[in-house]
């Protein structure tokens, strides 16, 4: 069963449960990739292999984030390019987050589960990904440097935690 029709009927299932309308209960709207370029941000070479990377991993083409202010700490300047930042709704939101969820977390080097302390207060879940190497779309001989991305998945309709990590278990996460 696709992700798609097991969300819905998870959904489904905890309206049930809760006894409220199908509307009440949390969905998925919308997933975000961010990607930092900050140690790069000198090697066109390195931005454009992230660039081509996160496009293979995401099926769309990123976006160039611009910096809006200066930071001298940070040796930032306003107007330099910083990261890439790419959203997926609809059909490849669903297929992004069923790869996500079935293959690259267990992939990843001794996962035990998402931590339920990553569920912020508007109850959006981020997962902070280390190496792009755990991604199957990226090839081992075309990585020029490891770099990591933050993943949000946006949930709309979400009054508390409690509901968005019982919709999440549903449709196949695993937490702590």
């Amino acid at each position: 069963m696709r992700l798609k029709e097991k969300q819905l009927n998870a959904r489904k299932e905890i309206a049930k449960k809760l006894g409220v309308s199908l509307m009440c209960v949390p969905v998925l709207s919308k997933v975000t990739v961010n990607v930092g370029i900050g140690q790069f941000k000198e090697s066109k070479d390195i931005i454009e292999s992230i660039e081509k990377q996160l496009m293979q991993v995401t099926s769309q083409k990123p976006k160039k984030t611009i910096a809006k202010k200066s930071i001298a700490g940070f040796k930032v300047r306003e107007g330099q390019h910083i990261g890439f930042v790419v959203t997926l709704r609809a059909g490849k939101m669903w297929d992004f987050v069923e790869r996500l969820n079935t293959v690259v977390l267990a992939r990843s080097r001794e996962f035990e589960g998402i931590d339920k302390k990553v569920i912020d207060k508007n109850n959006n879940l981020t997962i902070a990904i280390k190496d792009q190497i755990i991604f199957p779309e990226i090839k081992p001989d075309d990585i020029k440097a490891n770099w990591g991305m933050a993943i949000t998945l946006t949930l709309k309709n979400a009054q508390n935690n409690d509901l968005v990590i019982d919709f999440l278990k549903q449709i196949g996460f695993v937490f702590k």
